[in-house]
C-alpha cells in the first residue's frame, strides 16, 4: 500500500484547501480510508473515516460541516476538502488506510502516508 498526501499550504482564516491522497495497493471495498491531523505538541486527531463498504463517512465534530471527504477510485485518489479554515486547523494532515475505530481513533489504521502541512493564518 502506498499513500502520499499533498495539497497543503498557507491560507488565511476562512479560506479553503483541497488535500489529495494518491492511494494504491489496497482494495477500496474492504478497507476504510481515514484522514487525520497532528498539530505541534498535540495528539493525532481523527478527522474522518469512510468505510470500505461505502456506508457513509464519519466526521469529527471539530470539522463536521466544514470538511468533506471524496474519492475517485478510477484515479486511485482520495480527497479532503477543507472549507472555512481556522487557525486551529493548522497541522500536518495524513491519509491512512485500515479500519474505522470508535471515536475516530487511529489504532485501526494500518498504512499511513506522509503528511502535508496546512497552515492557517489569522
Amino acid at each position: 500500500v502506498q499513500l502520499q498526501a499533498s495539497g497543503g499550504g498557507l491560507v488565511q482564516t476562512g479560506g479553503s484547501l483541497r488535500l489529495s491522497c494518491a492511494a494504491s495497493g489496497f482494495t477500496p471495498d474492504y478497507h476504510a480510508i481515514g484522514w487525520f491531523r497532528q498539530a505541534p505538541g498535540k495528539e493525532r486527531e481523527g478527522l474522518s473515516c469512510t468505510r470500505g463498504s461505502g456506508n457513509g463517512t464519519y466526521y469529527a465534530d471539530s470539522v463536521k460541516g466544514r470538511f468533506t471527504f471524496s474519492r475517485d477510485n478510477a484515479k486511485n485518489m482520495i480527497y479532503l476538502q477543507l472549507n472555512s479554515l481556522k487557525p486551529e486547523d493548522t497541522a500536518v494532515y495524513y491519509c491512512a488506510v485500515g479500519y474505522c475505530s470508535d471515536l475516530l481513533g487511529d489504532y485501526g489504521m494500518i498504512y499511513w502516508g506522509k503528511g502535508t502541512q496546512v497552515t492557517v493564518s489569522s
